[in-house]
């Protein structure tokens, strides 16, 4: 999966269009749809099944050795440990289901992720493992746009693409557990 592979991407109007399919996502019970390990920058492992765990995040991951440039001392984030993008966006936004996990996120769920279904502090049951929304915005990165081009980024960055968090959201672990394709993600 080279970058140098020229894929289409969605326009605007294309985006807008499926819009009522992106928020038809069920609200309380959904499916994992995909596990993703970045195990150093720019590479992506799609896992069987992946340990959440609440110290390390997925096991495997470079967030914790990664840092950010939102933590005074250059730390990775506590409350940005997982980055979770609605599985409808993401294969919708990546055009050939290959480039899904290209997006960054480690897990992709058919879930309604919006703000007002999932506030900051929701807690999530998935796979065996415990998640909680955190307040931290989880926003599209110039990696966002040479995948998916920019009119995908200005999309999910929109008023209503903000709302929906068509970009995901983040997450911290509260329990550890195990996450597969195809396990139950529901609201606790």
């Amino acid at each position: 999966m080279g970058h140098a592979d020229v894929v289409a991407h969605r326009t605007t109007d294309e985006l807008e269009a499926a819009l009522d399919e992106l928020r038809a996502a069920p609200a309380d019970h959904g499916r994992v749809e995909l596990v993703v390990r970045r195990p150093a920058t720019g590479e992506r492992e799609v896992l069987t099944e992946g340990t959440l765990d609440p110290i390390e995040g997925l096991v495997g991951d470079n967030w914790s050795v990664r840092g950010s440039r939102m933590t005074s001392d250059g730390s990775a984030h506590p409350g940005m440990q997982l980055n979770v993008i609605n599985a409808r966006v993401s294969a919708f936004v990546a055009v050939d289901p290959d480039r899904r996990a290209l997006a960054g996120d480690q897990l992709h769920v058919d879930l309604d992720l919006s703000e007002a279904n999932l506030p900051p502090g929701t807690r999530l049951a998935v796979g065996s493992a415990v998640i909680e929304v955190t307040p931290e915005p989880h926003r599209g990165c110039p990696k966002f746009v040479e995948r998916f081009g920019r009119e995908a980024m200005r999309f999910v960055n929109s008023p209503v693409g903000s709302a929906l968090r068509l970009r995901g959201l983040n997450a911290r672990v509260v329990e550890a557990g195990t996450v597969r394709p195809g396990d139950e993600i529901r609201k606790l």
